[in-house]
């Protein structure tokens, strides 16, 4: 009798998880989610650090006001005109918070003011008690310079830039977007930010206004 024939190679066990054709179909849905993955990673980390740059207060609020204006991105007409109008007042407040500045008094406590082409008026000080409180032309040298101007400008457009970073207002305006239209929002808060920081490191600015971070205020207007 013949004996059958057997062959000396050893067939691989499949996977218990289905047949062997599914590894790469799956390693390729892994690899497609870590990417989306990274890419948003890299948004919120763009868009965290532009709102450094930004003053506190608007950021805070339009953290804390946007997911109610938004509806979670689930947007009717009235949300869409109140997230826009929101949007519109805190940029108008980035630009505003641009233009503020701090000194330190006789006493030696902090005030705020706002710079003007002409020089600095402190809140709530009538022009006698800015000449009682800090001698002539000391707030003078506080006034307005073109960088602030561009400062201002910036400030505007990094914060519209990280509002539109925001998932929900995305999809409230764009819930239909397109794959063109995704990208572009994928990627605008990289280049903002490598663009303000650019700018920002050309014209960098002394002054220490309302909501910043960094409030210390420089000695450069205390009376002598």
């Amino acid at each position: 009798m013949s004996s059958p024939q057997t062959s000396n190679a050893i067939a691989p066990p499949t996977p218990k998880g289905g047949a062997d054709n599914d590894s790469p179909t799956t390693m390729r849905v892994m690899a497609a989610s870590a990417g989306s993955g990274t890419m948003a990673d890299k948004v919120m980390t763009s868009a965290s650090n532009l709102a450094q740059l930004l003053p506190t207060g608007t950021v805070l609020a339009y953290q804390a006001l946007s997911p109610s204006f938004t509806n979670h991105g689930t947007c009717t007409a009235a949300n869409q005109w109140l997230t826009a109008a929101l949007v519109g007042v805190l940029a108008g407040f980035s630009l505003f918070f641009s233009f503020t500045d701090s000194v330190v008094g006789r006493d030696g406590k902090l005030y705020y003011g706002v710079a003007t082409p002409r020089g600095f008026n402190v809140f709530n000080f009538s022009g006698e008690e800015e000449e009682r409180e800090w001698a002539v032309g000391q707030l003078r040298r506080l006034r307005l310079r073109p960088r602030d101007y561009v400062h201002a400008l910036f400030a505007a457009v990094v914060f519209l830039t990280v509002a539109f970073s925001d998932v929900g207002l995305q999809k409230c305006f764009f819930p239909a977007a397109g794959e063109n239209t995704n990208e572009l929002l994928k990627n605008l808060p990289l280049g903002t930010a490598f663009l303000s920081s650019f700018v920002f490191l050309i014209f960098p600015t002394t002054r220490k206004g309302i909501g910043y971070n960094d409030t210390t205020p420089q000695q450069k207007a205390t009376a002598t």
